[in-house]
């Protein structure tokens, strides 16, 4: 059995998410203990539960544990299979969360995995569901994974009840390597801007704001705004070009053209500065270039959350990270699985 501590690092949910997938991927028990330990609220939250059980389903795996603000969980693997059923979170959780959970494991599976899913689409400390569609699927893709997400109902805080749906092939995955294709400069900012049960013209001004920071520096954005009446109510905007994203969602009080002017201002952050990957796109790709045992990409700086997606990595599977600096004054950073 392998011992985690998940107080390591950032010491949140993305510790548990990453070594349940990776326990039932090379089929060992693990023992987390100190669940986000370094959190307000510790242990799991309804989110966090629906993860493990989902990645439960798909390894026949034997759990203890698995109750609101426990912070010790078993849990012991057994044959990786397709599932195809209907997930509910129950709140606000993050689908795109509990996504990220179960994509690798089902990328093993011998049959495909297809999962419809309700809970949050556009949620804070998450990536929305665009990002995961237009950036994490795109790099993954690059690796030869294969998969596709498609948004029904989109759903806010603290209501929810958005819904979500994704298809997963089995597939063998590749290493991931310097693209020329992957740089950025001078390629159009792709984006959607969107509102539920609001004015349109919430939408339509997160949007106009990105679309102005960005026209000062000479880059060209082209973004769909779409306003709804889902079940939920709220607002965001998700802005990507190449394996670069950026997300801000609204709330209340915070003005629409301040939504968009954080999406757009992240943006350029990732965009100015060379390098392939986001600081986001980054720790979510550590897991898959450990499992290829091959890859290598440059990031803006090495987040927390990567750091911690990389020790949990090589505690599980027979590799190793290095990060090389730029030699150049706040160049990119580089990320090499060995």
């Amino acid at each position: 059995m392998i011992e985690i501590d998940g107080s390591y690092g950032e010491g949140g949910g993305q510790i548990l998410r990453t070594a349940v997938a990776l326990s039932a991927i090379i089929g060992e028990d693990i023992h987390v203990t100190n669940i986000r330990r370094n959190r307000p609220k510790e242990g799991l939250k309804p989110q966090h539960l629906m993860s493990i059980e989902t990645a439960a389903m798909l390894c026949d795996a034997d759990i203890k544990g698995t109750f609101p603000g426990s912070t010790d969980i078993y849990f012991s693997p057994s044959e990786i299979k397709g599932i195809n059923d209907t997930i509910s979170i129950g709140t606000a959780g993050s689908i795109p969360l509990l996504m990220q959970a179960i994509m690798p494991i089902a990328s093993f599976a011998k049959e495909k995995t297809k999962l419809r899913i309700s809970g949050g689409t556009d949620v804070a400390w998450s990536p929305s569901i665009d990002y995961l569609k237009e950036v994490t699927l795109k790099a993954l893709k690059m690796m030869g994974y294969q998969a596709d997400i498609t948004l029904i109902e989109r759903g806010y805080y603290p209501k929810g009840e958005g819904f979500a749906e994704i298809e997963i092939v089995p597939s063998k995955l590749r290493g991931f390597y310097h693209i020329s294709e992957n740089q950025n400069d001078n390629k159009i900012i792709y984006g959607i801007s969107h509102c539920s049960r609001l004015p349109e013209h919430v939408a339509k001004r997160q949007a106009e704001s990105a679309v102005k920071i960005l026209g000062e520096i000479g880059k060209e954005a082209d973004i769909d705004i779409t306003s709804d009446n889902f079940t939920s109510t709220g607002s965001g905007i998700t802005l990507w070009s190449g394996l670069s994203g950026s997300v801000s969602i609204g709330k209340k009080g915070l003005p629409a053209e301040k939504v968009g002017e954080y999406a757009a201002k992240e943006m350029l952050n990732e965009l100015l500065s060379g390098a392939e990957v986001d600081v986001h796109l980054a720790d979510q790709l550590i897991p898959y270039l450990g499992l290829a045992g091959d890859g290598s990409f440059t990031v803006r700086e090495v987040s927390k959350h990567c750091l911690t997606n990389m020790h949990i990595t090589e505690k599980m599977l027979d590799v190793r990270f290095s990060i090389n600096h730029d030699k150049k004054k706040n160049g990119p950073v580089e990320i090499t699985v060995e």
